[in-house]
């Protein structure tokens, strides 16, 4: 139903997407659910030979001008409503990390984390915690696991929604 309502906004950034990079959408392989890997979705935000790292070790250069505002209001994840359509993510769970942050996926592997669909949003990212901190964001993940029910997955969807929390933060931003 996402994806329906939102096509028109979706359709336009894919648009704008082409003149920014060439390459409007980004494709990335991340570790889901039980520690598989799918091909995460979202609307490029970063220059085209940017490294794949996590977010907080990229240099903000590295995002584009039109990647700054997708980033800023959290619109370059739409397209992973595809990832939550296939059964790859929820719209609430652990945000999904790279095969090579390895010192998170220990931490997630230990507080059980991998036993539910990464999400898109989740209450780390609503408390500003990324990537850059994995002891404290698997805490956190456990935290809202352990806590969720319907209230609270409709509660964190409406904060994201609302503008609540920064999402992965770019090198500079952590200044």
């Amino acid at each position: 139903m996402g994806i329906f309502l939102l096509s028109p906004l979706i359709l336009i950034i894919f648009f704008v997407g082409i003149f920014d990079t060439g390459s409007p959408l980004f494709l990335q392989k991340r570790v889901g659910k039980n520690q598989h890997f799918f091909t995460l979705i979202k609307f490029r935000s970063m220059a085209l030979e940017t490294s794949s790292v996590g977010t907080h070790l990229v240099d903000c250069s590295s995002a584009t001008r039109l990647g700054r505002i997708l980033r800023k209001l959290k619109l370059d994840e739409l397209p992973q409503l595809i990832n939550v359509l296939y059964g790859q993510m929820s719209l609430v769970g652990p945000r999904p990390c790279l095969p090579n942050q390895t010192e998170l996926i220990n931490e997630r592997s230990s507080r059980g984390v991998f036993q539910v669909k990464p999400g898109i949003t989740g209450l780390a990212q609503i408390c500003n915690i990324d990537m850059s901190t994995p002891r404290k964001l698997a805490k956190y993940d456990q935290l809202m696991i352990d806590h969720m029910n319907t209230k609270f997955y409709l509660k964190l969807i409406l904060l994201t929604a609302l503008g609540k929390g920064r999402g992965d933060r770019i090198k500079i931003d952590q200044k």
